[in-house]
């Protein structure tokens, strides 16, 4: 059996992730990684048998790659997914879809006039637990949609703001962009788009202004529920809490495995005679294997036109709703969807 070539573009922790998955995958050859720290290309090259290059482009001149996958900081996404797009290349672009609004509808225009697949690295909904509670929402199991109530974050790091994330021109925005984005991923994907948004920004510890360390939003949609989120990088423990209460009961996921402690889902059974609810507990041990379901959902949408999660659409309405999260924080008014 042929094998596809794939390119990664970023050697970072994520690009690293990537490559590794893509080597683990005997339908995959990882074929050429990408940075322009000749240190990071070169390392991560020797370890799977790649070929190293500084500059992006590389991939376009070799015909046997046939994916890309961009692991860039947000600002140089979307010139790579739309070059490797138009260069008839198979993608998969990390959240949040370039820097701002314009790169995601940009990218997603690329995808749709290349016909190849596009797929946004939301990573976070192949975790065992909200895999579980998505299936268990969707299908009925806690009634109709009260309200979400999410928190993700972590502490930063000395010297953070000398880092990419930390950078305005890199980064398009703060802790909103950067966990926010998966947060609000979630969201849409549970609940679909909101009709409103509102939000808070803060810069209370980190010397990254105008970029926020901490982001407060809510989310209204057309019947009246709501979603609150809050992105940090001030909580000092990390932290993932995402809980989804309905007209029947409730579901909180908490932990995403390693530093953010191990995955469990609560699901609670409303007693309608009032008193405590019926619990469970679920617990999802073992390694974390997002990556990998991610991964291979990529591909059976490239080799076999199977539907997949992440798409272009995804992507794009994660990237308006931070966008009009972030003209209400400027405005201090909520913002129409």
């Amino acid at each position: 059996m042929s094998r596809t070539g794939v390119a990664v573009v970023g050697c970072g922790l994520i690009g690293s992730r990537r490559a590794a998955t893509a080597a683990a995958d005997p339908r995959c050859e990882l074929r050429l990684v990408v940075d322009t720290n000749a240190d990071a290309a070169g390392s991560l090259a020797q370890k799977y048998g790649a070929r190293p290059a500084s500059d992006w482009r590389a991939a376009l001149e070799d015909d046997s790659i046939g994916i890309v996958a961009a692991a860039t900081p947000n600002a140089f996404l979307r010139e790579v997914a739309e070059g490797a797009l138009r260069s008839g290349r198979d993608v998969l672009v990390e959240k949040p879809m370039g820097k701002d609004a314009a790169d995601a509808a940009a990218i997603a225009a690329a995808a749709q006039a290349s016909g190849k697949i596009l797929k946004v690295g939301f990573n976070h909904r192949y975790h065992g637990a909200l895999m579980k509670a998505h299936d268990l929402f969707t299908g009925g199991a806690v009634g109709a949609l009260v309200n979400i109530r999410a928190r993700y974050g972590h502490g930063a790091r000395p010297g953070y703001e000398r880092e990419w994330r930390a950078d305005p021109a890199l980064a398009g925005g703060g802790e909103l962009t950067d966990q926010g984005a998966h947060l609000i991923d979630l969201v849409l994907w549970l609940a679909g788009k909101p009709r409103e948004a509102f939000a808070y920004l803060q810069t209370a510890v980190w010397p990254i202004a105008p970029l926020e360390d901490n982001a407060f939003a809510l989310l209204r949609y057309e019947g009246g529920s709501v979603a609150s989120l809050h992105a940090s990088w001030t909580q000092w423990k990390n932290l993932f809490s995402f809980e989804i209460f309905g007209t029947a009961g409730s579901l909180a996921v908490e932990g995403l495995g390693g530093s953010y402690g191990p995955q469990r889902l609560t699901v609670a059974k409303r007693n309608p005679d009032g008193g405590a609810p019926e619990i469970e507990e679920l617990a999802f041990e073992g390694e974390d294997r997002s990556w990998e379901l991610e991964w291979q959902d990529f591909m059976g949408a490239v080799l076999h036109g199977k539907p997949y999660w992440g798409t272009p659409a995804d992507g794009l309405a994660v990237m308006e709703v931070v966008a009009a999260l972030y003209a209400s924080a400027e405005s201090a008014k909520p913002v129409a969807l």
